[in-house]
């Protein structure tokens, strides 16, 4: 409905719906699954996501599903070098474990969303290059306030996560919310709001660089 404005990333999420009352954690048979689609659509993908390790004990109390998601996201990583694509991860309750596996498998271009980790782990992701974004929840969020304060404006990128991780806590988060956290970030920081734009703009072009191919910038 959108062509070069909504661009897609196509990816095996590490937490798997059964019903909308029922989740899982991933194993390779969903990978399986979902291999053709990717390789279908390889040429129109900016990047493979959301991909990454989530073990929330509700979704991996065993060493057995960490390990699965962990097999998934390593063919995950080496399907992103195949088709030269950047990495956007989800980490949640796995900061360490994530950029660990990450940085042990090669991973270059990636980008953390909504990265709930310890700062010291999201430093050793700065010292790999890695991007982290930053949803409008940051409003409501102490760790993600003192994510921003300590990470370098060169390594942020902004997100919304819409629907969830909005300003307000169980209320509908919307695109246009991003200006939100764009805002947020430039107080914590003390600079101009246009500055955190600009920055976090040509931060993502770095993380995907197809967006060049579709934005005038």
């Amino acid at each position: 409905r959108f062509p070069g404005f909504v661009l897609p990333c196509l990816g095996v999420h590490p937490v798997q719906e059964v019903s909308p009352e029922e989740q899982r954690s991933v194993t390779l048979k969903d990978l399986d699954a979902a291999w053709p689609l990717i390789e279908l659509y390889k040429d129109k993908l900016v990047g493979i996501g959301e991909v990454g390790l989530d073990f929330t004990p509700r979704f991996a109390s065993t060493d057995e599903q960490k390990e699965g998601q962990r097999q998934v996201l390593i063919k995950q990583i080496e399907l992103a070098r195949r088709l030269d694509l950047p990495l956007n991860v989800h980490s949640r309750s796995a900061g360490r474990p994530t950029i660990n596996l990450l940085k042990e498998q090669g991973a270059t271009k990636v980008l953390l969303h909504a990265f709930d980790g310890k700062l010291s782990v999201a430093m050793e992701g700065v010292k790999a290059g890695y991007f982290f974004s930053i949803p409008p929840s940051i409003i409501r969020s102490e760790q993600k306030q003192k994510l921003v304060k300590l990470l370098p404006l060169e390594n942020i990128c902004l997100e919304t996560d819409s629907p969830a991780l909005g300003p307000e806590k169980q209320v509908r988060n919307e695109p246009k919310n991003i200006y939100i956290a764009a805002e947020y970030i430039a107080k914590i920081k003390g600079i101009p709001v246009e500055e955190v734009i600009e920055v976090t703009t040509q931060n993502a072009l770095k993380v995907f660089p197809k967006l060049r191919n579709f934005l005038r910038i």
